[in-house]
């Protein structure tokens, strides 16, 4: 059939501009999260671990952060997509101190920064709600007062690890 043999260039040609594309997104995202790891204000933020185990995902410690109070309700799931953002201080030791919520762009006072809150199962956190790691480890992990995060000027993050009481990684 000379129409699809006249195609078959076209289709191939599409399934590696397809390929090529999709390496090149998942790499994006690989060298931001790296350059975020490297270049990122180093935060701790308190947390409270519930749940240590998942019998489908293996060991994993799901994590709750301590958001402030919302009075103006931005916390509520927008309409717009916009994300309201957590707006912190960072003590000496490095541990952020979560002030208010805030909209996107909302203007900081010196000394703050903003963390993007992401939606999960209908409410908000910082970044993700569970840690992994191997099995049998989570005596080790239950030691987990604080999650270390990276945080870049415009208030995306990322949670490289957890740390005890003392800020010592808990690796």
């Amino acid at each position: 059939d000379a129409p699809a043999q006249a195609r078959a260039p076209r289709t191939a040609a599409l399934l590696a501009l397809s390929a090529l594309a999709a390496l090149l997104l998942a790499n994006g995202g690989i060298w931001r999260n790296e350059r975020l790891i490297a270049q990122g204000q180093p935060v701790f933020v308190a947390l409270a671990p519930v749940d240590p185990r998942s019998l489908m995902q293996g060991d994993y410690m799901r994590l709750r952060f301590q958001l402030p109070p919302d009075p103006d309700e931005r916390l509520a799931l927008p309409q717009s997509g916009a994300r309201p953002q957590a707006v912190a201080r960072v003590d000496a030791r490095g541990v952020a101190e979560l002030l208010r919520v805030a909209a996107p762009g909302q203007p900081l006072v010196a000394g703050e920064f903003a963390i993007a809150l992401v939606p999960k199962d209908g409410d908000w956190t910082l970044v993700t709600d569970a840690w992994f790691f191997r099995e049998g480890e989570a005596e080790r992990f239950a030691q987990a007062r604080y999650g270390e995060f990276r945080v870049a000027p415009d208030g995306s993050a990322l949670l490289v690890g957890l740390a005890n009481a003392d800020l010592q990684a808990l690796r």
